[in-house]
């Protein structure tokens, strides 16, 4: 049997294995992931592939982006759509900062090394979030904001990443205000124009056919191609998928009224393609990044430089959160505390900040550093915040609590 297809075939049998398992004992099954992936490293059993760049962008994140993305009703989103923007796009570049100001300071890291890691690690991981929710059956404007925030926060982190890696590589002649500002339009404005024409050339195909399956295969080539296109023409690629999964969700494949692009029968399969797919996706990248975890050389850079990053990147979080919450503050758009608690610690990190890592430069000062703390704050963020999330929401009152049956109250 082929080795590629042999590892296909093991991990989606240990994914399987795990969700079972994870149902059973009422877990987060991307936790269960993580510590089955960390287990077999330890265990010198072989997971799967490596974890590159080239897999999480090319094969990982386009089918996670778009299923998350295809899920958002703009109507739903257009009403709190004002803070989810502050949010994602303020907000992380105060994290940024802080996080990096706060690495410069404690562990002495030059600034473009500071700042290029700030901004990788100020991503918020949708995919580790939207599958917890689920797992929670948690519905209503909560997951619409902690979603859709994390959604358009990896756009906003994956852009200033590109920003700052730019600024570093050229410390020596660093671009001037206006040249970066340009950089910027030119990033998001081209990935969202991506995204918008891809997204539209798929729906104005679909109209011409009745057939579903052919309407699937719009929807997968728009979320590919769109990735693709982008990172080709060096602007943002996460923005483009972003807009093509919400274009074709709000003229058809998510709207029940989605009359004229999308047929019925379509809207259901390409709902149902796309949650399978996002599920394969989550299944492996989980796995996998387990595996990575346990491999890497913590030892060599010592705990501190670990816990300080953990501890700046929930400070950085809690900045951005609360402060920018009080803006709203007797407006419709009001945010409770109990919301906030939940962005805050609900701001778990994972599949894009791990790609981008990986994908900086050799000549990158602290280089190998940046990317073992990385998967440390990656596996703290998954392990730990996912773990006790479903305790702070239960805590808060967004879950019921477990009422005891009347044989253990002593009823029966």
């Amino acid at each position: 049997m082929d080795e590629g297809l042999r590892q296909i075939i093991a991990m989606l049998t240990v994914a399987m294995a795990v969700a079972m398992v994870a149902r059973r004992l009422k877990l987060p099954y991307t936790v269960g992931l993580v510590l089955v992936g960390a287990l077999l490293a330890f265990s010198r059993t072989e997971v799967g592939p490596a974890l590159t760049t080239e897999l999480i962008f090319d094969l990982i994140l386009p089918p996670l982006l778009f299923e998350a993305a295809l899920a958002l009703h703009w109507r739903d989103l257009r009403r709190d759509l004002l803070p989810i923007l502050i949010l994602s796009s303020l907000g992380t570049v105060i994290a940024m900062a802080i996080i990096a100001t706060g690495m410069i300071f404690l562990f002495h890291w030059p600034a473009p090394s500071a700042l290029v890691f700030g901004a990788l690690i100020s991503a918020t991981d949708p995919v580790a979030i939207i599958a917890m929710f689920k797992d929670n059956k948690i519905h209503g404007r909560l997951r619409l904001l902690v979603e859709s925030e994390s959604l358009f926060n990896d756009g906003a982190a994956a852009v200033l990443f590109a920003l700052a890696l730019a600024w570093a590589a050229a410390s020596d002649h660093a671009p001037s205000a206006v040249d970066m500002s340009i950089t910027l339009v030119r990033m998001v404005a081209g990935g969202v124009g991506v995204g918008a024409g891809l997204g539209g050339a798929a729906i104005l195909f679909a109209r011409g056919t009745p057939e579903h399956l052919v309407e699937v295969t719009l929807t997968t080539i728009a979320a590919f191609a769109s990735f693709l296109v982008a990172e080709r023409l060096h602007v943002s690629g996460v923005l483009a998928t972003v807009t093509a999964g919400l274009i074709m969700g709000n003229l058809g494949a998510a709207t029940p009224r989605g009359r004229l692009f999308i047929s019925a029968r379509g809207r259901e399969a390409v709902t149902t393609f796309w949650e399978f797919a996002a599920f394969l996706a989550n299944s492996v990248v989980f796995l996998l990044i387990g595996a990575n975890v346990a491999n890497m050389p913590y030892h060599a850079y010592g705990p501190g430089v670990l816990v300080g990053a953990i501890a700046m990147t929930l400070v950085g979080r809690a900045l951005t959160v609360y402060p920018l919450s009080l803006a709203f503050r007797g407006s419709r758009w009001a945010i409770s505390t109990a919301e906030q608690h939940v962005l805050w610690w609900g701001g778990l990190r994972g599949a894009l900040g791990l790609a981008l890592a990986l994908s900086l430069p050799a000549e990158l000062p602290l280089r190998n550093e940046i990317v073992v703390v990385t998967f440390g704050v990656v596996a703290f963020s998954i392990i730990v915040q996912g773990l006790t999330m479903p305790l702070l929401l239960r805590w808060l009152g967004f879950l019921p609590t477990p009422v005891p049956s009347p044989r253990l109250r002593g009823e029966g």
